[in-house]
């Protein structure tokens, strides 16, 4: 058994392992187009400048700066007063992009990867992973530094490296149940999981040389830290399912940065491989979902005039969310009991059609009553009008509830009357490539929940959502922290996470008020990335 000591240190490992998934394509990118040597060459560069220089588009060229900031190795500073972002070397910069040469296979791995399958297990990308491993393990063929500052950056670069190697495999291990309680609690063999034996044995091989495994004759057994591991497997499935975009940081930064958004079908996501984000987010959403639950049962059990006549949850996805709520107030609260005679009117909406056909198919299965329907998260009237002319039903009746959406929502310049508010928002936000002002992401967000206060004066606006942190809390606390991750895979697919004060004080000025007896933030700490609310309108 794993003593706490050695699960803290496992967590940091794993923490690390995101911070590579990110912070490889972008280095070594920077790196190949010699963007690295130029910033050595200067010392301090304004971003706006750098990206004239080398033909970038700004927008994610900042967002790959931030990514290296945030690992230690640059000096970050944002002034949103006057919209410039400088990057400056510090004592590691040097060390640090003279060892990103060692990315170069695993950045490789990622794009040729492309070709298969992220649910399979095939042989070609498998033998390009164990050409990586078996250089990884050799450390690249270099001598760790006797340097204590070069030891550490060489040992941060390859635990990165060894994200690449271990995070899309673990990703595929749990899809496909390998990390069911049957395996993990006795000795199997390679043939029960996977019609290639011989070369499946060889990927649970390297995972034996990791200590993921005991291995005797041709069987293996979970070893503890294995277990830690595979526990933990949906951890890595966000930052993995945006593989899709960072295999191709190279035509982000550097070539068409609307390459997204000229392919595809219809409203078809290929930026990110969604059924895998939804799959590695259900893994965390348990301990917010324990918060969600004590605010539903409190209002529910209310006198029943007290009560909302139900929930729209904008952004449901598969319908999951709802089909838990349900679930709760069923069993668990005094409407629960009365439903024949009240019943709960439950609304799911969401921006993407084929979303809504699986919302429906679930929530049929599971026999709850429920309309699906198509809607903006930034046009609530339009919603508010829907609703009123087709159903009967006025939105303020209703408890809004959204998980991880609002910084998803498509991006619309605010209006301006005048000067904007000055912020302290540290964040690297980008619309189709061009980078945008802080201040005009916050007054964006701000001009966003302005069209909701109209209709959650009642029951208020039950939110679940994500934030970032300043590079320098996050430089200092690596190994404690997924915000590295959050912030590239955000960053490049132009999502609008900001820091959880700035979020707070945003909604205060527009007259959005928290419940304090319902606040809490993921972990409790300068470190949190994610808070649930009640906001009501004053």
């Amino acid at each position: 058994m794993l003593s706490k000591q050695e699960k803290s240190e496992l967590r940091g490992t794993l923490f690390r392992h995101l911070d590579g998934i990110v912070t490889c394509p972008a280095a070594y990118e920077l790196h190949k187009k010699d963007i690295t040597t130029h910033i050595i060459n200067n010392k301090k560069i304004d971003v706006t400048e750098l990206s004239k220089t080398f033909k970038a588009n700004e927008g994610y060229l900042n967002v790959a700066l931030r990514t290296l900031a945030s690992q230690g190795w640059l000096a970050y500073e944002v002034n949103n007063e006057t919209n410039k972002v400088t990057v400056n070397t510090n004592e590691y910069s040097e060390i640090a992009f003279k060892n990103f040469n060692l990315y170069k296979e695993a950045a490789e791995l990622l794009k040729f990867s492309e070709q298969y399958s992220s649910r399979k297990f095939e042989l070609a990308p498998f033998l390009k992973l164990e050409s990586l491993y078996f250089n990884f393990k050799d450390n690249f063929g270099i001598t760790l530094s006797s340097d204590h500052k070069t030891l550490a950056i060489q040992k941060q670069i390859l635990t990165h490296i060894e994200g690449i190697i271990v995070g899309p495999t673990l990703v595929l291990l749990g899809m496909n149940g390998m990390f069911h309680k049957y395996f993990m609690q006795t000795k199997f063999k390679a043939e029960e999981f996977h019609r290639d034996p011989e070369n499946f044995a060889r990927l649970l091989d390297i995972l034996t040389f990791l200590g993921w495994f005991k291995k005797t004759g041709d069987s293996y057994e979970f070893t503890d830290k294995g277990l830690f591991f595979s526990r933990r497997a949906s951890a890595y499935g966000v930052t993995v399912s945006y593989i899709p975009t960072l295999r191709k940081l190279d035509k982000f930064i550097f070539g068409d940065p609307t390459i997204f958004r000229s392919e595809g079908i219809g409203n078809e996501e290929i930026h990110v491989d969604r059924e895998m984000n939804v799959w590695g987010s259900g893994g965390a959403h348990a301990s917010y979902f324990k918060v969600i639950d004590e605010i539903i049962i409190k209002l529910f059990n209310k006198p029943i005039h007290e009560q909302p006549k139900g929930i729209l949850d904008v952004g449901c996805g598969n319908g999951a969310f709802l089909k838990h709520l349900f679930n709760v107030i069923e069993n668990q609260t005094e409407r629960g009991k009365v439903l024949e005679d009240y019943p709960l009117l439950l609304i799911g909406v969401d921006y993407n059609e084929a979303a809504l056909k699986i919302t429906r198919k679930n929530l049929v299965q599971a026999d709850i009553w429920a309309k699906v329907i198509w809607g903006d998260i930034g046009d609530p009237e339009a919603m508010s009008k829907d609703l009123t002319e087709k159903y009967g039903i006025n939105l303020s009746d209703l408890l809004n509830v959204r998980t991880f959406l609002d910084h998803n929502r498509i991006w619309e310049e605010p209006k301006l009357n005048g000067k904007i508010t000055a912020t302290n928002c540290s964040g690297a936000y980008a619309y189709r490539g061009v980078r945008i002002n802080n201040d005009l992401v916050i007054e964006s967000l701000k001009q966003h929940f302005n069209k909701w206060k109209p209709f959650v004066s009642k029951f208020g606006l039950l939110l679940i959502e994500l934030h970032t942190s300043k590079p320098e809390l996050i430089k200092n606390n690596i190994g404690k922290t997924a915000a590295t991750a959050y912030d590239a895979t955000h960053g490049y697919s132009d999502q609008y996470i900001i820091e959880i004060e700035e979020y707070m004080k945003a909604m205060e000025e527009i007259g959005l008020t928290s419940d304090d007896s319902t606040f809490r933030k993921f972990p409790n700490s300068d470190l949190a990335t994610v808070s649930i609310n009640l906001f009501k309108s004053k």
